[in-house]
């Protein structure tokens, strides 16, 4: 592998952000092989526990029922998991992993293990530091606080004034017709 620069130099930021976007594409690669996506191995995951009503595993992992609907559709295709009406409210549909679905998802996590490089699985500090990064921030992101570094916190921002509607420049149009020239007196 050929670097730029050395990562020793980076900031713990750009480290972090880096290093989850190699890890994200090489399990995307070997997800894709197994015919499965992030989501698919979320839903998998969650379903691993028990059957759960779809409204309840759309909350559970955060996401709209309409949005999972479309995953457990591929996933119900595949064989991974069966979808019935739920016998004590047929309006609901119930959701259960199969037993492809649970190879599926071992697949899955072994290919989550591999997506790391060897032996940085079972480091535990790295682990722990993450869940604190994780942990640290709201479940609803607060206001982007206005920081200018780098060049741009040298110079003056200039900023456009917004652009006049159409009714602001009729109305000055027709005030510059009303008034007459100013000459000299």
């Amino acid at each position: 592998m050929i670097r730029n620069q050395d990562a020793n130099t980076w900031s713990t930021h750009q480290l972090l952000s880096m290093a989850a976007r190699l890890v994200e594409r090489r399990q995307d690669r070997a997800l894709a092989a197994l015919g499965l996506t992030h989501a698919a191995v979320i839903a998998l995951q969650c379903l691993d526990g028990g059957p759960l009503n779809q409204e309840r595993l759309a909350a559970q992992i955060k996401v709209q029922s309409q949005s999972l609907g479309k995953v457990l559709a591929r996933l119900e295709a595949s064989g991974l998991v069966t979808r019935s009406r739920s016998p004590v409210d047929r309006r609901s549909i119930d959701v259960a992993i199969t037993e492809a679905g649970r190879r599926a998802l071992d697949a899955a996590r072994q290919a989550e293990r591999d997506a790391l490089p060897p032996g940085i699985s079972r480091r535990r500090s790295l682990h722990d530091e993450l869940a604190r990064v994780i942990d640290f921030f709201p479940d609803r992101p607060g206001p982007v606080p206005d920081i200018r570094t780098g060049p741009q916190a040298l110079t003056e921002v200039r900023r456009e004034p917004p652009a006049k509607t159409h009714q602001e420049r009729v109305s000055e149009d027709s005030k510059e017709q009303e008034e007459p020239p100013q000459g000299p007196s």
